[in-house]
Parts: C-alpha cells; sequence; structure tokens
C-alpha cells in the first residue's frame, strides 16, 4: 500500500521560515519523482516544486529563490524548505510522486498523494 505521509506543516509569521517533510512508502517503482503542491480555500490546486530520483529540480516561479526542495540520503523522504515567507503562501500542502524517465522532474500527471499539512503566514 502506497502511503505519503507530510509533517512540519503550522503558523509562522511573515517573512519567517518553515520545513516540510513527506515520508514515501510502498511506492511499487524506484525511479520516481516527488513533489509539492498547495491548494488555498476556493483556489485551485497549484504546482510549487518537484524533484527526480537523480536530482533534477523544477519550481514555480511564485516560490523560486525562497524555497529549496530536497531529498534525503534513502530518497524516499522529500524536504520542503520555505523562507521568506508570505501570506499568500499560506495554503495546504501536499505531496505527491510518481514514476519518471530521465532527470527532469515533471509538473503534472502525480500518481500517488498525501493527505496534506496546512502552513498559515500570519501577516
Amino acid at each position: 500500500q502506497v502511503q505519503l505521509v507530510e509533517s512540519g506543516g503550522g503558523l509562522v509569521q511573515a517573512g519567517g521560515s518553515l520545513t516540510l517533510s513527506c515520508a514515501a512508502s510502498g511506492l511499487p517503482y524506484r525511479d520516481y519523482a516527488m513533489a509539492w503542491f498547495r491548494q488555498a480555500p476556493g483556489n485551485e490546486r497549484e504546482f510549487v516544486a518537484a524533484m527526480s530520483w537523480s536530482g533534477g529540480r523544477t519550481y514555480a516561479d511564485s516560490v523560486r529563490g525562497r524555497f529549496a526542495i530536497s531529498r534525503g540520503i534513502r530518497k524516499n523522504v522529500v524536504s520542503l524548505q520555505m523562507s521568506s515567507l508570505k501570506p499568500e503562501d499560506s495554503s495546504e500542502y501536499y505531496c505527491a510522486a510518481r514514476r519518471i524517465d530521465g532527470d527532469y522532474p515533471p509538473r503534472t500527471d502525480y500518481e500517488y498523494w498525501g493527505r496534506g499539512t496546512q502552513v498559515t503566514v500570519s501577516s
């Protein structure tokens, strides 16, 4: 059974930092990308960042330079270090995984999803 479990959400003041983590288990393949998405109430879910098995990374324009995605040595844990947080970063953040071929992580068509963790940035 595939499980993606997020942790690390919470309340932070604008300009502050927060790190989210996601642990994946049970994925049926070895080469997979892991990504973060977010969705605020009334908005569509949007891509935040992704990382491939081999280390390739991609970011949404809105977070590039402020957020950093990384994977642990065992690669089944992905973290999202968020800094210079803004009130508009407040959302439910979701971890996702999918199989990929190649080094560049995709931004769409993720197959497996976590339940989310809430991030609230106060002004």
